[in-house]
């Protein structure tokens, strides 16, 4: 029992270290549009993968630096058969294949220049990335901007690439996993956990402490039963594109559940009738993304 408990508290322990590491590595959020009835203590949170975008943001990141020779394509091959995995179910990976996919991205990237994965991660936005955002999801960030509200990406994810998501979006910010950096260069090391389950919630509450947002009046999304924490710690919550154990909870919650997939069970077997959809979700967001330059100052 001692020991159960012992290991709740160091899990507990490191949760709060990688959500409070991930909220420091967020930087400060720019301001909101300045609207009369505005509530500047209100923002809302976004996981990405699923929820933002379909499948796993960190393997076609992987993907895309296999092609440039990080890595081999046996380590590629494991990707791939995770992302499958990960895709039929409709779910995030659990706990071991989340921890196998840390220690594989975790060995690619040590002793490289953080500036230099960043400029990969530009490329690889256009060439993977930008064609698999749901459009509808979009939308929701879309409206708590035009609210005057901030909006923050949450995700397991590393920092440095949930960063270069929400810029592209043209959202507040991310939290996403801290890896250790010395001298300009990944050590291969992380700090704290990845930021899954629990660790977003803490996640938040730093960020929130920080910025000065009241969580009863924030929002937050996500597709995965392994956000429940993160959904509980707002007070508007909402299950978006929700595997079957969220939906069964947010149910249960009287949560707000929606689903912005269009032709999901195409997508997950037909990856040419699935990119149609990737192009009108792409022309969906530039128009957006158009708008807000016009409607937004620079």
């Amino acid at each position: 029992m001692r020991v159960r408990k012992r290991n709740r508290a160091e899990a507990s322990e490191a949760s709060e270290a990688a959500g409070a590491a991930s909220a420091a590595a967020a930087g400060v959020g720019a301001d909101p549009i300045v609207l009369p009835d505005a509530d500047p203590t209100a923002a809302a949170f976004f996981d990405v993968d699923n929820t933002l975008m379909r499948g796993a943001s960190i393997y076609y990141f992987a993907r895309g630096l296999s092609s440039r020779g990080f890595f081999t394509t046996r380590d590629l091959l494991k990707f791939v058969g995770q992302q499958a995995a990960f895709r039929l179910r409709g779910k995030e990976m659990d706990a071991q294949g989340l921890a196998e996919t840390r220690e594989a991205a975790l060995a690619f990237v040590a002793g490289k220049q953080v500036e230099d994965i960043v400029a990969y991660g530009e490329e690889i936005w256009d060439e993977l990335m930008a064609d698999k955002v749901y459009g509808g999801t979009v939308a929701l960030a879309r409206a708590h901007l035009d609210a005057g509200q901030r909006v923050w990406l949450v995700t397991a994810t590393p920092v440095e690439l949930a960063q270069l998501i929400a810029r592209r979006l043209q959202l507040t910010g991310a939290l996403g996993t801290v890896a250790e950096v010395k001298d300009g260069e990944y050590t291969g090391r992380l700090v704290g956990e990845p930021l899954h389950g629990p660790a977003k919630a803490a996640a938040i509450r730093s960020l929130a402490a920080r910025e000065g947002l009241d969580l009863s009046r924030c929002s937050a999304y996500s597709d995965s039963a392994n956000d429940i924490p993160m959904l509980t710690a707002v007070g508007h919550p909402m299950a978006l594109n929700a595997d079957p154990e969220l939906k069964a909870h947010a149910e249960e919650q009287g949560w707000a559940i929606k689903d912005v997939r269009t032709g999901r069970k195409v997508a997950k077997v037909a990856i040419p009738a699935a990119a149609g959809t990737g192009a009108l979700t792409g022309a969906v967001i530039a128009g957006w993304l158009l708008r807000r330059k016009i409607t937004r100052p620079a």
